[in-house]
């Protein structure tokens, strides 16, 4: 399905392009309202150098980062449907979350970061952008066999040139492989933008180091999908080319590393992170990393940004955090029962048509008090 951004959309996209203003980023993608589009690099009076180059030169690729934004919307509310405070953006309560240095400000940081690679990089395999395409697979080591008994030690600098294993099953690149240092490449240019410096260094380097993981949890994590080639189902030659990670994956993997992201604290240079705690390890590129503690986002909290958990759905069985007693901070649930109507017994008929009844469902739900 093609998400088709509004005029407005990419403008309020390109003001509000600093990391300092992804509130800006994440309510823009939302914006139903309409722009002259001749307005939109006119009224981007915040961005210079290659930003501003790029709004006038190469919109298309902006509107891929407005994509990869909205992509990355998606995915936090994905993955945090369960929790208390979750990922909700089309609120005034949002802006208040992201000037806070928690961990799920860290999160959407890293998603949004990852999003964005995801999507430039996509938009290059696809042919919808002219800067760039399928990955250049020139000085790279022809791909390794499954397994080692199979493995080559041969290596070449040539797309064509290929090494072969001990059963002789030759191997080569080719295919369209994603090209993935250009959309790193953009999202760091557009999500990297300088701060000006003063009270705020700190932040920006917990800001530019949540990015940063985002884009690694695309970039390191790319895998190789191989095609035979040969007569008769025979496979005398491997086709191989690298692609991206499915974004689920990244936002699984990132989940992970919110659930046990690191606190920091400024080192007294200004210009360093050191953990907070004893015996605890520095936080690597790919760790998140924060500075404040989150509120226990239970109750509604204007000063916060929390929504609480008033009305939530929840599950009466489960013990997790999707369970009522956790969701509903020990408030207690109700029980309702909705009736709603959705296609049932349905058929296929020749040809083709797919005929389906009407049936009423009736479900339980459990709302939080």
């Amino acid at each position: 399905m093609t998400i088709r951004l509004s005029r407005i959309q990419l403008a309020l996209f390109f003001i509000l392009l600093c990391p300092v203003n992804i509130i800006g980023l994440w309510w823009a993608v939302g914006s139903p309202l309409v722009m002259d589009p001749n307005s939109i690099c006119r009224k981007a009076k915040r961005l210079a150098g290659k930003q501003a180059e790029l709004c006038q030169t190469q919109p298309e690729i902006v509107s891929e980062v407005a994509k990869g934004a909205r992509l990355g919307v998606r995915e936090c509310q994905y993955q945090f449907r369960y929790r208390r405070w979750n990922c909700t953006s089309h609120n005034k309560y949002f802006g208040k979350i992201l000037q806070q240095d928690i961990r799920e400000t860290a999160f959407v940081y890293a998603i949004t970061a990852a999003g964005v690679t995801h999507a430039v990089t996509q938009a290059c395999s696809m042919g919808d952008l002219l800067q760039c395409g399928c990955e250049a697979t020139r000085n790279r080591a022809p791909p390794r066999p499954p397994s080692s008994s199979t493995s080559s030690s041969t290596s070449s600098s040539s797309l064509s040139s290929s090494s072969s294993s001990g059963e002789g099953v030759k191997w080569e690149w080719g295919g369209c492989g994603d090209d993935v240092e250009f959309g790193y490449e953009k999202s760091k240019q557009f999500m990297d933008a300088k701060r000006r410096r003063g009270k705020s260094d700190i932040r920006t380097l917990i800001d530019l180091h949540n990015n940063e993981a985002g884009r690694l949890a695309v970039k390191l994590y790319m895998r190789t999908e191989c095609k035979c080639h040969g007569l008769s189902g025979s496979c005398t030659l491997r086709t191989c080319w690298k692609k991206m990670p499915h974004f689920r994956e990244v936002g699984d993997r990132l989940l992970e590393r919110f659930n046990g992201a690191s606190k920091v604290m400024g080192g007294n240079d200004g210009k360093t992170l050191i953990p907070v705690g004893q015996n605890i390890k520095p936080p690597d590129k790919q760790d998140l990393i924060y500075s404040d503690e989150s509120p226990d986002f239970c109750l509604a909290n204007r000063k916060t940004g929390s929504l609480g958990t008033r009305g939530r759905m929840c599950n009466s069985t489960a013990m997790d955090i999707s369970g009522c007693d956790l969701l509903c901070c020990e408030r207690g649930y109700r029980e309702e029962t909705v009736v709603f109507e959705e296609n049932c017994l349905c058929r296929f008929h020749w040809c083709c048509v797919v005929q389906c009844k009407k049936c009423l469902v009736r479900k339980e739900l459990s709302l939080c008090h």
